[in-house]
Parts: C-alpha cells; structure tokens; sequence
C-alpha cells in the first residue's frame, strides 16, 4: 500500500500566501506599524528607498486576518490551477507586475489614499483563470461572464459605495489578468 503524503504543489501560490501571512501577523502584532513602514504603498517622497519597496510589497501586507482570509482562500483556490497552467514563473511574473501597476496607479492618483492586501492579484488570479480553456479566435464565455460580474460589480462600487476597499487595484487587477491571459494563450496558436 501506497504511502499518502503532502506535497508543496504550487510553490509561488503557497510562498506567497505564507509571505502574506507573516507580514499580516507582524503588523497586527505591531498595531499596524509594520504594515504602515513595508507592506502598504501611499503617497511618500520618492527621495525615499521604501516608496519604490512598497510598490511592490504592498500586496503582502492586510488590515488584519479577516482581510488575509479572504484573500488567501482565493489565492489558495486559484493558485494552484494557475501555476500547474502558466509555471511558477509566470504566476510570480503576475504578482509582480498586479503589484507594481496597483501601486503606481495609487500613488499617482491616489495621493490620499493607503494601499495594502492582495485583492488586486487576486482579481488577476480570478480573471486569468477564465482563460484556462482558451481557443484562437474564441473569446471564453467564462471571461465575459467574469468581467461583467466581477469587474463590472467593482466599477460600480467605485462610485456607488464607500466602503475603504481600494476597487482601483481590483479592477486594475483584473486588467492584468486579462492581458497575461490573453497573451499567453493566444502564443500557444
């Protein structure tokens, strides 16, 4: 009889995950300072090295565990099916790239506003997704479906609702999502 054992499936989704849960506990454990200097982004003097970190890390830090839970169940729901698709590579490329364009898109025009949580990759996870059964010159119904009740329901919210959840990184994410996932299937064509 076979032994069952666990295995570290999807190494960038899992790391992430665990890099967004200590950064989560650091800053609930400091009362949010440790969030504030490394894991939000908000509109600080580009004569400053952490301004250009915070770009990046920004999508590691939460408010606290009810915001990390939710966003880690989608990434652990999602991830997994996406790196096993793309490459570990690739996804680490959409986190990356989901955290810099959130970022700047905050500073630039957010001036007033404190970004931190990955609910903009997460975006990007959900609508990359919708491309895992992607066809040349088909457009998924999946994809549409997604846009119109995900990113349709943030846009709306953007303007209809004040509730502190940053839409922009939602809907930039998934932009994002959408770009890399359609980028990446159409090259497989």
């Amino acid at each position: 009889m076979k032994k069952t054992r666990i295995t570290f499936n999807a190494p960038v989704t899992l790391g992430f995950v665990l890099l967004c849960f200590f950064a989560t506990l650091f800053g609930v454990l400091s009362s949010g300072k440790i969030t504030e200097g490394f894991f939000m982004t908000y509109h600080s003097s580009l004569g400053n090295f952490m301004t250009y970190v915070r770009f990046f890390t920004h999508v590691l830090g939460h408010e606290g565990w009810e915001h990390f839970i939710g966003n880690a169940s989608y990434l652990l729901l999602l991830g997994p099916m996406l790196e096993e698709k793309y490459g570990s590579k690739t996804l680490l490329e959409v986190i990356g790239i989901t955290a810099l364009a959130t970022g700047l898109i905050n500073y630039v025009f957010f001036w007033d506003i404190a970004l931190c949580g990955a609910s903009g990759v997460v975006f990007a996870f959900i609508v990359l997704s919708s491309f895992t059964e992607f066809k040349q010159g088909e457009i998924p119904l999946t994809f549409i479906l997604i846009m119109f009740f995900f990113v349709g329901e943030q846009v709306y919210e953007a303007f209809a609702v004040n509730d502190n959840i940053s839409n922009m990184a939602h809907i930039v994410g998934g932009i994002v999502g959408a770009v890399v996932g359609y980028t990446l299937n159409r090259k497989k064509f």
